[in-house]
């Protein structure tokens, strides 16, 4: 049985004083191309979203109902970005924490605790920090987190689609599928879009198929 995230860590440091307390998590690590976008969700504990849950075990229909559902019943929701460029010029990790950073700090209040998906917190936060290995799993406000990232970044990457269609991103949203690759082979990388720094045509040793993009991260 799949064990689903819960609102455990959030009433903990509700009993310890710390509220409001703001899950983190962002979406495009692993792609070549496009923005890594990160969110930051207080939820509201009187009215939380049924079915929360980590972006990559929802479909992409599942994502957007739930992506309105938090939007209308959070306490606050923010999002940030560092673009291609900017994942160029430090690395994709250095470029995941600064977006949750960003994020947290574009919240219309503010955390006393933020809870971040991974093995890191990220530097110069405004509150106390707290990183949870599969927290998108574990806390609800890190799901949901997971979930406006998630929703955001694809959005985004439908734009670029519309703009550069001989590339398919909105179909494999930037990650390496066999599409993708053979548009770079044949087209070039696309300036400011494509990351200069990853390779582009390995994906962590792993094969991708257009098949799984929506559930990727």
């Amino acid at each position: 049985m799949i064990e689903k995230p819960d609102f455990s860590f959030e009433t903990k440091a509700m009993a310890e004083g710390l509220w409001p307390v703001a899950g983190m998590d962002e979406a495009g690590r692993g792609p070549l191309a496009g923005p890594v976008v990160a969110a930051a969700v207080i939820l509201d504990p009187a009215n939380i979203p049924d079915g929360l849950d980590d972006s990559k075990r929802l479909n992409h229909l599942q994502r957007e109902a739930l992506f309105l559902k938090i939007l209308g019943s959070a306490l606050g929701v923010s999002m940030a970005s560092v673009s291609a460029e900017g994942i160029d010029g430090s690395n994709i990790l250095r470029a995941s924490l600064e977006a949750m950073r960003r994020a947290l700090a574009g919240l219309p209040i503010q955390a006393k605790l933020a809870l971040a998906d991974g093995r890191d917190v990220p530097p110069g936060l405004l509150c106390e920090g707290r990183a949870l290995i599969k927290g998108d799993q574990r806390s609800q406000s890190i799901a949901a987190a997971s979930i406006v990232a998630k929703v955001m970044r694809d959005r985004m990457m439908c734009g670029c689609g519309s703009h550069h269609e001989r590339y398919g991103f909105e179909v494999h949203m930037g990650y390496a599928t066999v599409r993708h690759r053979t548009a770079i082979e044949a087209h070039g990388p696309v300036a400011r879009l494509h990351r200069a720094s990853f390779a582009p045509f390995r994906l962590g040793g792993v094969e991708v198929v257009e098949e799984e993009s929506f559930g990727l991260e």
